[in-house]
């Protein structure tokens, strides 16, 4: 079984004696965002339902009173309200939000064909889950003049056959980004980060890690040279969340190693 991704430490401390929320942040992309914050100096409340995936996490990192994990259902309001209120008994003030709990999987096959209970499965997870973590937080985040940061896709602007309700939830959140960047403004930052290709398989539980099985074209399609990784989203959040970026708000940052301004021929 490969080891888990080290925490990668910043030369600088941006984050120092900064609490952050990340939702889904006990695999994949949320992981890379957790361990960015603890990187940056920060301490990080982790949410997910995987609560095994969560545990690990705590091993895993030994980050010691910054490092906290809570099982947490983004799509009940209950499970949020009790999740942001562990976060603040332990850290007393929260200065992050990182809404990145979702469902995966874009294809669900022909819209025919598509149940609505899919769909609504989808909406409560990915958009409605945005929702309830920023309403529950925002007094906080107000209080400490803080950010939130919602995990989109480059699925909100172009897509493959059968993805509607994955596309429809991404796009929905480049819209609540610009949306609420303006209501919760100026005490608080609101941004979008829309991955790419992130390759997660090495940022899983110990359980289901593998490294990634990528070939060489797969990477040199990527105007970068590769596919991504957690720790490519990691180091834009630290960004959002930081005082450097205190003049950015109500934007989409597109993080795909340049795939979406390549011209596509058949």
């Amino acid at each position: 079984m490969p080891k888990a991704p080290a925490i990668a430490a910043y030369h600088a401390q941006p984050l120092h004696g900064r609490a952050v929320l990340v939702t889904g942040g006990a695999q994949g992309i949320g992981r890379g965002i957790a361990q960015a914050v603890l990187g940056a100096g920060g301490s990080v409340m982790i949410g997910d339902l995987d609560a095994d995936a969560g545990k690990a996490c705590l091993q895993e990192w030994q980050a010691g009173d910054r490092a906290a994990f809570r099982q947490l259902d983004v799509s009940r309001e209950s499970s949020v309200r009790h999740w942001i209120k562990a976060a603040l008994d332990r850290f007393g003030q929260l200065h992050g939000l990182v809404n990145n709990a979702g469902i995966a999987d874009p294809h669900q096959g022909p819209l025919h064909e598509l149940p609505l209970e899919t769909w609504n499965r989808y909406l409560a997870t990915n958009l409605t889950g945005a929702f309830l973590c920023s309403k529950h937080a925002l007094p906080a985040l107000q209080a400490a003049g803080g950010a939130i940061i919602h995990i989109a896709s480059t699925r909100a602007l172009q897509s493959e056959p059968d993805t509607e309700a994955y596309a429809a939830t991404k796009g929905g959140l480049v819209a609540l980004t610009h949306a609420m960047a303006v209501s919760a403004g100026p005490q608080v930052r609101v941004n979008a980060i829309l991955p790419g290709w992130i390759a997660t398989d090495a940022w899983k539980k110990p359980s289901e890690r593998h490294a990634p099985k990528l070939g060489k074209r797969d990477h040199a399609q990527h105007p970068a040279g590769r596919v991504g990784t957690p720790e490519d989203i990691g180091a834009l959040a630290v960004y959002l969340l930081g005082d450097a970026a205190r003049f950015v708000t109500g934007q989409r940052f597109v993080v795909d190693g340049g795939m979406t301004i390549k011209m596509q021929y058949v």
